[in-house]
């Protein structure tokens, strides 16, 4: 299974950012939306994308036919798919090249998205434009003067965008402002949500930013709008940190906390998908604050992403949830002391 493994990378910010995403969607003239389209127009457009993105130009296709449901469920646990895409009945395709991941028979025909660790808004808007300037060159775009992209849900007529940053927010969690943000993210066409998007809970204290407007507005104002509001809130989680230790006993608690949470990480027999994601809130706050030696908040990213249960399942380390409790312990420690050679 080849994936591109953002989280391994150093990116800006990243004691409070974990990832940046965008997204287009994008959808073929004379071909219908899911569920007119059939079997045989599904086909042709993953032939058609293959035509577009290129092996020549440096685009690697992956067939999601070809996968077992269990990877395809890594890659959504990696966030390179959505966990809808990883469960369609179409079973399309994944073309990637460097940052960007498209998604070929989605909700969309197309969903294009670039990928980036820490915050990157500029360079994910960037990357998936170039891609999309490639489709519009070479394919018919179902677009509308009045509507903008035409796209299978309403919410995304219009730019058809959706641009994400990912952040770790335990400091503003404890200080009980995540509802507050809700709120004020909800009157300016922003909102907040869980680890995987839509509808999921705020697992590890990880919570995603994003644009619900894509109608009457453009790209770049969506960009910007996002970027300044990532800003204060990136702002204020560190003064909240400070505000956790601000005194000796305040910060010998956290360390305390962070410090029993590392050891229980590296000296686990089991460990299961629950434990280690409640675990990572403690150590990687810890690590963002200075507080383990030689671990930084990337280390604590590559263990969580790279230790969810189908990731694991799918690169064949373990056949049973029995078995996977154990590999995941003996990988967590791995990752967390540095040797996996990353």
């Amino acid at each position: 299974m080849k994936t591109t493994n953002w989280y391994t990378i150093q990116g800006s910010d990243n004691d409070v950012v974990v990832s940046t995403r965008v997204r287009l969607a994008r959808n073929l003239q004379n071909y219908p939306f899911d569920p007119l389209m059939t079997e045989d127009q599904a086909a042709q457009i993953c032939s058609l994308a293959k035509e577009i993105y290129t092996e020549d130009d440096g685009w690697e296709y992956t067939d999601f036919g070809s996968l077992t449901p269990t990877e395809r469920r890594a890659y959504a646990e990696k966030h390179l798919v959505s966990r809808e895409f990883a469960e369609s009945r179409y079973k399309g395709g994944l073309l990637s090249k460097n940052s960007v991941h498209i998604m070929v028979l989605e909700e969309d025909h197309l969903r294009l998205q670039s990928i980036y660790p820490g915050f990157a808004l500029e360079e994910a808007y960037r990357d998936v434009s170039a891609a999309d300037e490639l489709l519009d060159n070479r394919a018919q775009i179902a677009y509308n003067e009045k509507f903008g992209y035409l796209t299978h849900c309403p919410t995304n007529l219009g730019t058809g965008m959706r641009a994400s940053v990912m952040l770790f927010l335990p400091a503003c969690s404890k200080a009980h402002l995540i509802r507050g943000f809700e709120e004020q993210l909800g009157k300016i066409g922003l909102t907040i949500r869980g680890m995987t998007g839509e509808g999921s809970k705020a697992e590890g204290r990880l919570f995603q930013i994003s644009n619900q407007i894509t109608l009457g507005v453009t790209e770049e104002e969506t960009i910007h709008k996002l970027s300044g509001i990532v800003e204060q809130i990136v702002k204020q989680e560190r003064e909240l940190r400070g505000i956790l230790c601000k005194g000796k006993r305040d910060e010998n608690l956290v360390r305390n906390q962070v410090r029993r949470a590392y050891g229980t990480l590296l000296y686990a027999t089991l460990l299961q998908t629950e434990e280690m994601v409640r675990l990572y809130e403690d150590i990687r706050l810890g690590a963002a604050l200075g507080m383990i030696e030689n671990l930084n908040p990337i280390r604590a990213d590559e263990m969580l992403f790279s230790c969810m249960p189908n990731t694991l399942m799918a690169n064949g380390e373990c056949k049973t949830p029995e078995e996977r409790d154990e590999v995941r312990a003996n990988r967590a420690r791995a990752i967390l002391t540095g040797e996996t050679g990353n």
